[in-house]
């Protein structure tokens, strides 16, 4: 079996994956892949070379320090190691092009900071507060997204996450009055999902055939989804600080850009 060793003075997670999906190309030939994390000695990257040479594999380096990547550039000559430089190339490209000398730090694309932590916090939110569990945490939310089944909450609960934002949905249900803790949320923050009731008829029913489900259910039928409809535009006219976006035949993308849109804008004024 072929070995292939990956040197970084970062994670080496970028180019763990880089090789990974290139020897996918090469199905019939097994390979084995070492990543070596955060080298920064000289002796180590020694070391390192010396097995490589030893095991007579590919060495592939993605080391940002100008000196230390001239380092690993010497031992693998000396030492006789096919290799490849994955970002040095590039780096010197990019200096050319941009007119700028390069900084030189290992690791600052997985800098770890207040935003990353803030995400992570806000991804949580969203998947702990989905589907109308913890209402109680409804007042914690940035966001809260309100409408029937298969409006997009979830999705869009997750899309607004990443970008830093607690997000709780809340199910509108015939015959369920909505949580009294959603009456505790600031109107700027709460946004209403409404779709064509025909577009909905087609997400269910393909819901439920995926389920192996009976397409005749309530759920999938058009009186019973105009009547879910109606009841969602009845909460939202008792709210008209509410706005009502229609998620018909749009991508979470762009949904989620008109709702940022204007809560930033609520936010602003």
């Amino acid at each position: 079996m072929k070995t292939v060793m990956i040197i970084s003075d970062a994670t080496g997670e970028t180019a763990e994956r880089m090789v990974r999906a290139a020897t996918l190309q090469f199905s019939n030939m097994p390979v084995n892949v070492r990543t070596y994390s955060r080298v920064r000695l000289e002796t180590e990257c020694e070391q390192l070379i010396e097995k490589a040479a030893e095991l007579k594999a590919l060495v592939v380096f993605t080391v940002v320090n100008a000196e230390e990547r001239d380092l690993l550039t010497k031992l693998v000559e000396r030492y006789n190691v096919e290799s490849v430089d994955l970002i040095g190339a590039l780096i010197g490209k990019l200096a050319g092009f941009l007119g700028s000398a390069p900084a030189g730090v290992p690791g600052l694309l997985h800098s770890i900071t207040d935003d990353y932590f803030r995400r992570i916090e806000a991804v949580e939110f969203a998947v702990k507060n989905d589907d109308g569990a913890e209402p109680r945490n409804l007042p914690k939310a940035d966001l809260v997204l309100v409408g029937i089944s298969r409006t997009s909450k979830t999705p869009l609960s997750t899309y607004l996450a990443q970008r830093g934002l607690k997000v709780s949905n809340v199910p509108l249900v015939l015959g369920i009055d909505p949580p009294e803790e959603l009456a505790q949320v600031d109107d700027k923050k709460v946004f209403g999902l409404i779709i064509n009731p025909d577009t909905l008829m087609r997400i269910r029913q393909a819901r439920l055939k995926h389920l192996g489900m009976s397409n005749e259910s309530d759920y999938g039928k058009r009186q019973h989804i105009d009547t879910e409809i109606n009841y969602a535009r009845e909460v939202f006219r008792k709210h008209p600080n509410w706005p009502v976006i229609d998620v018909t035949n749009r991508a979470i993308e762009e949904t989620a850009s008109d709702i940022l849109r204007i809560f930033q804008e609520r936010a602003g004024g």
